[in-house]
């Protein structure tokens, strides 16, 4: 009989190509992996990986056996939720993953809602952009919120994965309450802004994407430029009047004081924010409750920044909560 953890390692193994990376995805020591990879071997009867003084990879077996094991895992996950979902009550521990300004925006709403569900415990953690997809296939957890500024469908895995989208987040303009442009009544010019202080993200972090899109109508940011990671640091830096900067509507949500925000005038880049669950927990209650709860979080986020960008900016409204972004994507079940 194959053990199932063990084949949740060798599929981990595939995954990561190598014995330290494996060890750390799963929190585990090296020589733990090492030990647990000889033993299913032992199991199987034949060797798995060709292992040298420095390094190991599968073989012909172990990539068939790591192939089976991927199709195991979400079997057996599926079967499990398709008996959780009989119950009809949510229960278990639900991990969920988010980009910082999505976990600050969304975690009081998340944890008023789940409250009630006394049989399930929910852990959310902020996660390192890029990564929430796959930690969600790979089983390590449930669900990831994460952000996407390509505007092209979602990568599904073959049908592995469903996005669920919860809102699409567009930039706004971020200034010192005591700047010009925090009056509300003056208009926003973005070519009128080109010579400002600008603040962005490095080259290299999502939201610079959409900082430069924005720009590149005018030319581009400017070449002095500031340049700090992390958009708590970067509105912390507009706060005290150092600069302005192009931020994602979300980072409103942070409550930090000495702000002012508008709306641009054109039609300003956008991300779209989705949740991502494995196709095989679907069934799971804990994690359709948990997807409701996340969507009605969402559109409240959504209608909140709306009416505050209403009060201090002109023209138009915020994208709702439950507009499709493009590519469309999965929806809880009802």
């Amino acid at each position: 009989m194959l053990d199932l953890r063990r084949l949740q390692i060798l599929r981990e193994f595939a995954e990561h190509g190598t014995i330290a990376a494996t060890a750390q995805a799963l929190d585990y020591t090296a020589s733990a992996v090492s030990q647990q990879l000889s033993t299913l071997e032992r199991e199987v009867g034949a060797s798995l990986l060709d292992r040298t003084a420095r390094s190991a990879e599968l073989t012909d077996t172990g990539r068939l056996l790591a192939e089976q094991a991927e199709q195991i895992l979400a079997m057996v996950e599926a079967a499990e939720a398709a008996l959780a979902a009989q119950t009809d009550t949510p229960r278990g521990r639900v991990t969920v993953t988010a980009f910082p300004t999505a976990a600050v925006a969304f975690a009081p709403r998340l944890a008023q809602s789940l409250r009630r569900h006394e049989r399930m415990q929910l852990v959310l953690r902020q996660a390192m952009e890029g990564s929430g997809a796959h930690k969600v296939s790979t089983g390590e957890i449930d669900i990831a919120v994460v952000d996407d500024w390509s505007g092209l469908r979602p990568d599904d895995r073959a049908g592995k994965l469903r996005h669920t989208p919860l809102l699409r987040d567009p930039m706004v303009l971020a200034l010192p309450q005591d700047h010009p442009l925090a009056d509300p009544a003056r208009p926003v010019e973005l070519r009128a802004l080109r010579d400002e202080a600008w603040i962005a993200a490095p080259h290299g972090e999502p939201s610079r994407q959409g900082t430069d899109r924005l720009l590149a109508e005018i030319g581009g940011a400017p070449s002095a430029a500031w340049e700090f990671e992390g958009l708590g640091t970067i509105l912390s830096l507009v706060s005290r009047g150092i600069g302005i900067a192009a931020v994602p509507a979300l980072a409103l949500a942070s409550g930090s004081r000495g702000l002012a925000y508008r709306r641009f005038p054109e039609d300003a880049p956008s991300r779209d924010v989705y949740a991502v669950t494995r196709a095989s927990s679907a069934l799971r209650p804990a994690i359709d409750v948990t997807l409701r709860a996340l969507l009605t979080a969402a559109r409240e986020v959504s209608e909140a920044l709306a009416d505050t960008l209403e009060r201090e900016g002109a023209g138009g409204a915020l994208p709702r909560a439950g507009t499709e972004p493009p590519g469309g994507g999965a929806h809880p079940s009802a």
